[in-house]
């Protein structure tokens, strides 16, 4: 695998997936080999940020005193256009089968991707 290029996790405005060269499985958080066959030929590639809410759940209670000032807060599962899911936050309104894009807000001193319908 070659040099990780930066993405969220590293406070860069990116959201970074892989694809197995050997099988062709798409991943997502990063891993040093594929989470199907087990290969350790991963090719990282930048999403678009967009993609289709797959779940949505509204945290009421902080799960650390760093995230008490941001609650609630929507956590949401995306699909993305890509073909990966991904774990994310999300403008309250959202719902399952909305269309979103993905853009980045401070949470709890991080930067995170966060997700907001289509207009």
């Amino acid at each position: 695998m070659s040099e990780k290029p930066a993405d969220w996790t590293t406070g860069t405005e990116a959201i970074v997936y892989q694809s197995c060269a050997a099988c062709g499985t798409l991943q997502y958080f990063r891993r040093s080999f594929c989470v199907a066959c087990g290969a350790p030929d991963l090719v990282e590639k930048r999403a678009s940020g967009q993609g289709t809410v797959y779940a949505t759940s509204l945290v009421c209670r902080a799960a650390t005193p760093e995230t008490r000032a941001h609650v609630p807060y929507n956590l949401v599962l995306v699909d993305t256009i890509e073909g990966f899911r991904m774990m994310a936050h999300g403008d309250h309104e959202l719902a399952i089968g909305d269309k979103v894009t993905a853009h980045f807000a401070p949470f709890a001193g991080r930067l995170v991707p966060y997700f907001e319908k289509v207009k």
